[in-house]
């Protein structure tokens, strides 16, 4: 028994619908959004882009900081190919775990290397005070968590079920996440590509997120 949510209940979502944003709102042709967390990667991250590039599908990669700063080269690639960014805070830091100025701090830290004003918080823990203090700080920001976690982070699932997971869940308006880093690097790269034919085959676009 997985301790997440792979689809996130409806309650959860309006609960928190004026502070978060879980999906998006579908007009003209059916659309899902697929989004990538902690990179760049230098493994993972060129292997997405590639997959992506095949499908002429566009995505968004929540990064963080410090692998922006030593990966400099692979985020301007990323945007150059017409993805866009999102900011994970500078060092993966849980919300939930750390004092708000000092979370605040850290978001604004990886700012100066990711040029957006898109975040979502590193496993999706962050407390209220937080998103009222940055939406005070930064009105103009977003904070965007999802619809469909993948699990391609947890070690217990197979690549198989990780594709599954996406699968049988996915719908137009969804926000999808994945991971481009090395724990999720096994199942992410066998479900990535299966979700994007999937997706073809449903005829939705896979587009990134608006660029805040």
């Amino acid at each position: 028994m997985s301790s997440y949510w792979v689809k996130t209940p409806w309650w959860v979502k309006r609960f928190f619908s004026k502070e978060l944003v879980w999906n998006m709102p579908q007009n003209g042709t059916p659309t899902v959004y697929i989004t990538f967390d902690d990179g760049p990667h230098p493994v993972a991250t060129p292997f997405a882009l590639a997959e992506l590039k095949k499908h002429e599908a566009k995505a968004t990669f929540f990064c963080i900081g410090k692998n922006v700063e030593e990966y400099r080269g692979i985020y301007e690639d990323m945007l150059e190919a017409g993805h866009t960014s999102g900011n994970h805070t500078q060092n993966h830091l849980n919300g939930w775990h750390t004092e708000t100025k000092k979370y605040l701090g850290n978001i604004l830290q990886a700012s100066k290397n990711i040029s957006s004003s898109s975040f979502r918080p590193p496993y999706g823990r962050i407390k209220l005070s937080q998103v009222r203090t940055l939406h005070r700080k930064k009105p103009d920001w977003k904070i965007y968590m999802w619809d469909v976690l993948s699990g391609d982070f947890d070690e217990t699932l197979t690549p198989e079920q990780c594709a599954q997971n996406v699968i049988e869940n996915i719908e137009p308006g969804s926000i999808v996440v994945f991971h481009d880093s090395a724990k999720a690097w096994e199942r992410m790269r066998y479900a990535l590509p299966l979700v994007l034919d999937y997706c073809e085959q449903q005829h939705w676009k896979v587009e990134a997120l608006p660029k805040n």
